[in-house]
């Protein structure tokens, strides 16, 4: 099978319908539908288990213990029969021909140095998300998409599976939430993106959702947090990005009971502004 659509999902029962319906409406159905229900106490797992017994849709089902996002998806990356890995969340949806174009660009993974492929996301009004700049395809990193081009907003990242199994997210101890950009850019030291100037990805941002609540999830996930920005710090990044990589780096060791991870050189001496944003975020969020 070349391909696994993932979604991993916690208490969105009353969201999934959507997204299977986007996923039924494909062009070409050649994939796998592996959900990963990370212990939700909805009724998740009938409404999936409808999905399954329509036989559209090749769907598998797999229930965890809670534990976040991320460790769905090292589950996911585990359990997936695909060659590519494409993490489609629970309040999103597929345009109907997103499957058959990223399929069209199957022939560049036959280049070892390619780690996936790249598309671009929209709204669902259509509206493309940051700033689309390329009208070719073009092998590059992930961070050389971000630092030297200049791609803005989000991006819908396919990986190969096995590079997601040779670069899985860290799981620590009390925290639920680790950013993916951490790993996409461990990945992006190793392997380049096929970026492709299409749009595969329809998604707006909802309240409660991850990217609505992001503060409040990284101060109680703050080693992974540090863990993000120490990394980002040591990137050949534009000497901007290192300052704000740094004083996030303090802004959320401040939340941390040990550091477990330092920053280098110079990042040290920004930790005083790192101090004032974490009193600024703590004042925010009513601590």
């Amino acid at each position: 099978m070349l391909l696994t659509i993932f979604t991993p999902t916690y208490n969105r029962a009353s969201l999934l319908s959507q997204v299977y319906a986007s996923l039924c409406a494909q062009t070409n159905k050649d994939f796998e539908w592996l959900v990963v229900d990370d212990g939700s106490a909805d009724h998740t797992e009938e409404v999936v288990r409808g999905f399954i017994e329509e036989h559209i849709i090749s769907v598998r089902y797999l229930k965890k213990t809670n534990g976040g996002k991320h460790t769905a998806i090292n589950l996911g990356v585990k359990e997936a029969k695909g060659q590519l890995f494409w993490i489609l969340d629970s309040d999103d949806r597929l345009p109907a021909i997103a499957v058959e174009t990223l399929l069209k660009y199957i022939a560049c993974l036959e280049d070892p140095t390619i780690g996936g492929i790249c598309g671009y996301m929209a709204h669902h009004d259509g509206t493309v998300i940051g700033n689309p700049v390329v009208s070719q395809p073009v092998a590059l990193s992930s961070v050389e998409m971000r630092y030297q081009v200049g791609i803005t907003g989000d991006m819908m990242e396919v990986f190969r599976t096995s590079v997601l199994a040779e670069f899985p997210f860290p799981e620590i101890k009390n925290e639920r939430f680790c950013p993916e950009v951490l790993v996409w850019n461990r990945i992006a030291q190793h392997y380049k993106l096929y970026l492709i100037p299409d749009v595969i990805y329809s998604r707006d941002y909802l309240a409660g959702g991850l990217t609505s609540t992001i503060v409040n999830i990284r101060m109680k996930s703050p080693i992974a947090s540090m863990m993000t920005y120490s990394e980002l710090f040591d990137l050949t990044v534009p000497f901007k990005q290192k300052l704000k990589a740094a004083i996030n780096y303090w802004r959320f060791s401040f939340c941390a009971s040990r550091r477990g991870v330092g920053i280098a050189s110079w990042g040290k001496l920004l930790a005083p502004i790192g101090w004032l944003m974490h009193l600024y975020d703590k004042r925010r969020a009513g601590r």
